[in-house]
């Protein structure tokens, strides 16, 4: 169980009596999804693939830390560590146990759309996991004898991932300094003193307000057909009744975007490689920077684009920094467009030895203007097309991918045939549209950019370096 960071509307119940009675299938482009809704209005998508007799099963909740109130950040990640404390007939621990008795392995996490909960196990035993999942979604039992002692392993958690990581201490910093008032500025771990503060009731109540069956979206991916799971799905998950949801958090449209760039900083003992990274609030499937001229091809160009600058050693960032001008000994871009609010996209700079970081900076600046002046060229988008739609043909070879692709999908806004038209929407991307949303993300106001550095009072020696681990809290416990 735990934070993730994925790589690759208002709920209407009068609407769920016209919930599709017959599996439909979607147009053959990537996965051949089979899709069908249960008439309590959980959405189940069934991705086959009969390579060998095993299924795996992903639960997908409509919610995430960006929906949770004000003051209680955190909560969404606790309610996913108690789902596995038990109902009022599997015991606390018992889940897991069941599911790894049977040769099946199971997880969860919590990112900022959405909840996740899944199992990979043998084709005969889907039912178990069916029945299991279902059962916590309609009776989970948050008692407090089982509710503190998760609250203790959710913060021992944030101290291990976060508070003893100084990158992950100036990724919330970036965080809060991009999205600013927006709920993406919290982190998914929540604040360390809101997530001590919270009670079993709060995760009650999140979980009564968001676990049902008509704000969930259920995936199985392998070898098993819609005609086969349909009856399953009744059976487990059809007898939950349906029940409104809150309307989400996240704006679906426009967000106050600051005008001015912004720098953080930070210097930790730990460091022994600096770093810089360059973050802009980015278009996403969701969400556009202007609502008013919204333009989907945006994310697609951009996803192009992530190509172009880091696809490894052929790519731009890399050819300039590192091969040619010698100034990095690493780079990276990343773009996190599967977002029901606003995406990410970034560029990062590991500074090459005896480089100074403000150097590779100045070589970053450079290489960043000349890419906002003279854009790139016809040949460049048409290899990474091709390399993308390379991409997408091995992603079936997979089953917790495809999977995890239709649920993040369902969650920010997007359809079962948004995902399979993928390719041909890649394929449709021309360079005019990369140029746009090039100098409209990169060449805009408003990004953060981010330096970690050694502290040059560090203690060097080994004696020195475990007092600093002691007095962060470093110990190292067992976490889930």
């Amino acid at each position: 169980m735990g934070v993730f960071w994925r790589p690759f509307g208002g709920t209407r119940i009068a609407a769920l009596t016209l919930a599709l009675m017959v599996p439909v299938v979607a147009s053959a482009r990537v996965f051949d999804p089979e899709t069908f809704t249960l008439a309590n209005g959980l959405q189940v998508v069934v991705v086959p693939n009969h390579r060998a007799p095993v299924v795996t099963q992903m639960l997908f909740y409509k919610v995430g830390a960006a929906d949770e109130p004000a003051g209680k950040s955190g909560v969404a990640h606790y309610l996913e560590h108690l789902m596995f404390r038990g109902t009022a007939t599997v015991p606390t621990g018992a889940f897991s146990r069941q599911v790894a008795a049977h040769g099946g392995v199971e997880n969860a996490y919590t990112n900022q759309d959405q909840t996740a909960y899944f199992q990979t196990i043998a084709r005969d035993q889907l039912p178990l996991t069916l029945r299991l999942e279902a059962d916590r979604m309609a009776n989970l039992r948050i008692r407090p004898e089982t509710a503190a002692p998760e609250l203790a392993v959710v913060l021992n958690e944030r101290r291990q991932r976060t508070e003893a990581s100084p990158a992950a201490r100036l990724r919330e910093q970036v965080q809060a300094a991009l999205f600013r008032a927006h709920p993406y500025a919290k982190p998914v771990a929540g604040l360390a003193t809101e997530v001590a503060a919270l009670a079993p009731a709060d995760a009650q109540a999140f979980y009564r307000a968001w676990y049902a069956p008509n704000n969930a979206v259920l995936v199985v991916a392998g070898d098993i057909s819609a005609a086969a799971l349909r009856p399953l799905a009744e059976a487990t998950f059809g007898r939950i009744p349906a029940r409104p949801v809150p309307a989400r958090r996240v704006a679906r449209g426009g967000m106050a975007i600051g005008e001015e760039d912004r720098r953080v900083e930070l210097k930790d003992a730990q460091v022994r490689q600096p770093s810089l990274s360059r973050v802009w609030v980015a278009p996403s499937h969701g969400w556009s920077t202007d609502p008013a001229q919204a333009n989907p091809t945006q994310v697609y160009a951009l996803e192009v684009l992530q190509t172009i600058l880091g696809g490894g050693a052929t790519g731009r960032l890399y050819q300039a920094l590192v091969v040619r001008q010698r100034l990095a000994a690493g780079v990276s871009v990343d773009y996190l467009a599967d977002a029901l609010g606003p995406g990410q996209f970034s560029l990062g700079v590991v500074p090459g030895p005896d480089v100074a970081v403000a150097d590779a900076e100045a070589g970053l600046n450079a290489e960043l203007a000349r890419l906002l002046h003279d854009g790139v060229g016809a040949a460049e988008v048409a290899a990474a097309v091709r390399r993308l739609q390379v991409g997408a043909i091995y992603a079936r070879d997979s089953l917790q991918g495809p999977a995890s692709e239709f649920g993040v999908a369902l969650t920010t806004g997007q359809g079962v045939a948004d995902v399979e038209a993928w390719p041909d929407r890649i394929a449709a991307v021309t360079v005019e549209d990369v140029n746009q949303a090039l100098r409209g993300v990169l060449g805009g106001r408003g990004s953060v950019t981010a330096l970690l550095l050694p502290d040059p009072d560090a203690p060097t020696s080994e004696e020195e370096l475990e007092d600093v681990a002691a007095a962060q809290g470093m110990a190292q416990g067992a976490v889930r």
